[in-house]
């Protein structure tokens, strides 16, 4: 059959707004997706629901479709997106009534049965990750846009594909494929230079958005419209690839992706062949992400300039030190961005930074409040703040549990009203997958002369979130530096080098097709992204860090 062409219009709900237009008008497509939904966006609607039980979905959706219906049904592009949230029935009517009002005959289907929230009375949301399958019967069934809830990220192309190529749950190779080009395509233009270590490479200050051309065997080439931004080469795709994930295994509830089995080839100017991926049969339970209030947060920010910063430091730690006695949770964080001799006042200040987190609003709102702005005339010399601190607002705390595919009614509702249940995939109850061995490590360099630099001159990264855990993903660009990095980044030199980690359990995972390394730091972010455990809360520079800082490495790499 003809290759499949899938494009993505977004990486999170928030993205660039004239993607959708750019991807229809760009060049030819089959399927357009779109990914709005992510841990903290899930608790972010979750509180729009409170408001109003009518919300729930991406409104931003609905506004991009009345620029682009009419453009996709003209065309004959598919959309499938997950833009329904928390209410993807929602969802439907208001695109249903879009349409109506726009005059553009377009059959609407969703996919329904994630929300797993009655079994979870404490949630805010409580919200299953569902594959592909339901996508494909909305497909099959003729429709033209498919809205759905949470589900995998890359079930946005698992499904398509499997409607298109008609393959059946068994075919892992095949489906095995189709998820790692849809992990490829989620975050949009990431795959195409953006937040890419080096950057520097091309010209990347508006990249085009991805995407991927499927075959019937599960390979793809992954690659953008002529003319737009940005560039797809073997590193960026790397990158995409060691985003948010863990070890050898990507399992989803479609398939076990063999990440290990992964071959990247450069097929020409933004074009990077994807093959050789193996598949395994998905684990037997689905991942449902919690989101629940976890209490109410403040922070204020003391700017300190000067001389004695330190003890500067110390005597606003000291003078709230009385009104912090009754707060569950208090964290103090200096960054010394002050220089010495400094030709600006902001190069000259440090920032100290007050977080308080309690379940009771008015013990971190008002009385911690008042207890900061009381030092602007009694404090240390300079006082001020970078904005006064607030009354204390909620925030969130994610957390994963798994539940047995039969727990999930997955439900493909169709354009024409109908209701088709989506078979669980083969009962899995005695599913033992053995360790993927750890692969053996290159030979390493000869011994040789070194110089002390950063380890981002020979070595790119990327880092991202996983509810409270962090994962960092690290590949070197040739084949000797992968050499020298198998054996010098272990688990325990990342440890030195990001002291943050210092006591928490970090794993390495070895990927040398792609020449990388992967580390799964645990509990680096706390509750997770909505808790803001950290500066960083979702990791994002984590990646960057390391790769600011200074190793012996081999003259010869650099």
């Amino acid at each position: 059959m003809s290759v499949l062409r899938v494009g993505n219009a977004s990486g999170f709900y928030g993205d660039r707004f004239s993607a959708m237009r750019e991807m229809l008008t760009g060049g030819e497509l089959d399927v357009l997706t779109g990914d709005y939904l992510a841990e903290l966006t899930m608790l972010i609607l979750g509180r729009d629901r409170l408001k109003d039980p009518e919300a729930g979905y991406a409104r931003t959706f609905l506004r991009q479709l009345e620029e682009c219906l009419g453009l996709a049904r003209e065309r004959g592009v598919r959309i499938v997106a997950n833009a329904g949230g928390l209410n993807p029935a929602g969802l439907a009517d208001a695109v249903r009534a879009l349409a109506d009002r726009l005059g553009i005959p377009v059959r609407v289907a969703h996919v329904e049965g994630d929300d797993l929230g009655a079994a979870h009375p404490g949630a805010l949301a409580a919200h299953a990750y569902l594959g592909g399958f339901g996508i494909a019967a909305c497909l099959r069934a003729g429709a033209d846009v498919v809205v759905t809830g949470r589900v995998t990220d890359a079930a946005l192309v698992t499904g398509p594909a499997a409607a298109h190529f008609g393959w059946a749950p068994t075919e892992y190779d095949r489906l095995a494929g189709a998820v790692v080009a849809g992990h490829l395509l989620e975050c949009g233009a990431q795959a195409t230079g953006g937040n890419y270590a080096f950057f520097q490479d091309g010209d990347v200050r508006r990249p085009g958005f991805p995407l991927a051309e499927l075959h019937a065997d599960g390979t793809s080439v992954i690659t953008k419209h002529d003319g737009t931004g940005g560039f797809v080469d073997v590193g960026t795709v790397t990158a995409q690839l060691l985003y948010e994930t863990g070890g050898a295994r990507y399992a989803g509830p479609d398939v076990t992706a063999r990440l290990d089995t992964v071959r990247l080839g450069q097929e020409g100017p933004d074009r990077v062949r994807v093959e050789g991926v193996r598949g395994e049969a998905p684990p037997p339970t689905l991942k449902v992400g919690l989101n629940r209030l976890g209490g109410f947060r403040n922070e204020v920010v003391f700017v300190l300039t000067g001389l004695d910063i330190e003890a500067k430091a110390a005597l606003v730690r000291a003078q709230l030190e009385p009104a912090l006695g009754k707060i569950a949770d208090v964290r103090w964080e200096l960054a010394r961005t002050d220089r010495p001799d400094a030709a600006t006042e902001e190069t000259a200040s440090a920032l100290l930074r007050l977080v308080v987190r309690d379940a009771d609003q008015q013990v971190v709102g008002r009385a911690l409040s008042g207890a900061a702005i009381e030092l602007a005339l009694a404090g240390y010399p300079g006082f001020h703040v970078l904005a006064p601190p607030g009354k204390g607002a909620p925030h969130g705390v994610f957390e994963d549990v798994y539940v047995p595919h039969g727990a999930v009614d997955h439900v493909a509702v169709l354009h024409d009203g109908r209701r088709v249940s989506v078979a669980p995939p083969p009962a899995q109850d005695t599913l033992v997958l053995a360790p993927v061995p750890e692969p053996p490590l290159p030979q390493p360099l000869p011994p040789g002369p070194v110089r002390r630099a950063p380890l981002g001159l020979v070595a790119g990264a990327r880092s991202g979130d996983k509810g409270g855990d962090a994962n960092v993903g690290v590949w070197a660009r040739t084949d000797d530096a992968w050499r020298w990095l198998a054996h010098e980044l272990t688990a325990d030199r990342f440890r030195e080098l990001i002291p943050e980690a210092r006591d928490l359990p970090v794993t390495r995972h070895q990927l040398p097709n792609l020449r990388a390394l992967n580390f799964v730091v645990e509990g680096i972010l706390g509750e997770g992204v909505a808790a803001q455990a950290r500066f960083d809360p979702q990791a994002k520079a984590l990646g960057e860090w390391l790769r600011a800082r200074h190793l012996d490495i081999p003259e010869s790499l650099l």
